[in-house]
């Protein structure tokens, strides 16, 4: 990883970046943390949701680990922190269609309405705060969660580039690798969620978004190509409701191809465990894929292509296969059998347990606290602590 927006108090004297910890007491106390998620989804969400489920094993893994946490959501999260229904229920589910804007600028009066009561606040809600958050005497810090690469992104994050970023891979930052970038932390489960299944059925398993960057119909291909069943659990947005109608549903009337629809958490374990392998056959720079640890979690190794976080993710031929045309995938879901998988458990155990994500949040939460009591003016940005 590289050291970048680096902060003059974290450096030593030959400049390069330190990862030592300033004394005070932001280091040996419990913080009080606000965290503001977005309110499309309940936290966590109850059926398809990635930032809003990382919000919440966060969040409860902090509050495990002896943290004060206020949670900022939709009235229908569920959570061990001191909830602030911003909204009776996630926007996403309410029939009425609320204007998302409004709600989630009354949301964000709400934090900063409370913002000394906190040590640090830590958002996930794109960009919307960063006005805010540089008037406010509070650190705060944001998690990234989309795409980076979009053209009007680069001026807005440049006019706002002292503020705190964490990126969620590596290569979700490449696009503006200059901003001041705290570190990279990958995202965490909880192991208990998911149990291993040491055996597998015979069929693949692809969930998440029926969208073009997802590329459905690559795992279509996989599927027929091996003879071998796939069945599909995801969601339609509205957005990409006309997609499907014209490229995807003429494709599941094979008789190897299961149209699920959209699962919740408890469904999606038992759908992915039994799976042979998870298909993650994207066309776009993926700034995670959550999906890809839960198989691990699992024991059901991955066979995605090699876009955005797939390499930093996927571990070739321990995890699964990272691949870069129909031909390689093809082949490669042939040898998904010989993977094991109780290696693909441990691997998850290992590096994406959200104990772990918490622990490396932590760590930017003091550099950043720290920094900002040594100079109230300045910011910190360092190195992931991974």
């Amino acid at each position: 990883m590289n050291a970048v927006g680096r902060h003059p108090l974290l450096q030593g004297p030959s400049g390069a970046v330190s990862h030592l910890l300033l004394p005070g007491p932001a280091t040996d106390r419990p913080l009080r943390i606000a965290q503001v998620a977005p309110l499309f989804e309940s936290v966590p969400p109850h059926g398809y949701g990635g930032t809003e489920r990382v919000v919440s094993y966060l969040t409860e893994a902090l509050v495990e680990m002896g943290h004060e946490v206020t949670l900022f959501a939709s009235g229908d999260s569920v959570t061990n922190a001191d909830l602030v229904p911003v909204v009776a229920r996630s926007l996403r589910t309410d029939p009425s269609r609320p204007d998302w804007l409004v709600w989630h600028t009354m949301l964000l009066d709400e934090v900063f309405q409370r913002a000394a009561q906190f040590d640090v606040m830590h958002f996930h809600v794109d960009f919307f705060h960063y006005p805010l958050a540089r008037r406010c005497a509070t650190p705060s810090l944001t998690t990234l969660h989309g795409r980076l690469d979009l053209p009007d992104l680069l001026p807005l994050h440049q006019h706002f580039r002292e503020h705190p970023l964490v990126s969620i891979s590596d290569s979700q930052r490449r696009p503006m690798p200059d901003l001041s970038w705290l570190g990279t932390v990958h995202h965490g489960l909880p192991p208990a969620l998911y149990a291993l299944r040491e055996e597998s059925q015979d069929y693949f398993a692809f969930v998440g978004r029926i969208s073009p960057e997802k590329r459905v119909d690559r795992a279509i291909q996989i599927a027929i190509a091996t003879g071998t069943r796939l069945r599909i659990a995801a969601k339609v947005d509205r957005a990409d409701e006309a997609y499907f109608e014209r490229d995807i549903r003429p494709l599941l009337g094979h008789p190897l191809v299961e149209f699920v629809g959209e699962i919740d958490q408890a469904a999606k374990n038992d759908f992915i465990g039994h799976a042979r392998a998870l298909l993650f056959p994207i066309d776009w720079p993926e700034p995670f894929g959550l999906v890809m640890i839960e198989a691990m979690a699992c024991g059901t190794p991955v066979l995605a292509w090699r876009c955005g976080s797939v390499p930093e993710v996927v571990d070739e031929g321990v995890t699964g296969f990272v691949v870069d045309d129909m031909q390689q995938a093809t082949a490669a879901a042939r040898e998904t059998r010989r993977i094991d998988r109780r290696r693909c458990r441990q691997v998850f155990e290992t590096r994406f347990s959200a104990r772990q994500m918490a622990g490396r949040y932590l760590a930017l939460y003091r550099r950043l606290i720290q920094a900002r009591q040594t100079n109230p003016g300045l910011e910190a940005a360092t190195e992931s602590p991974l």
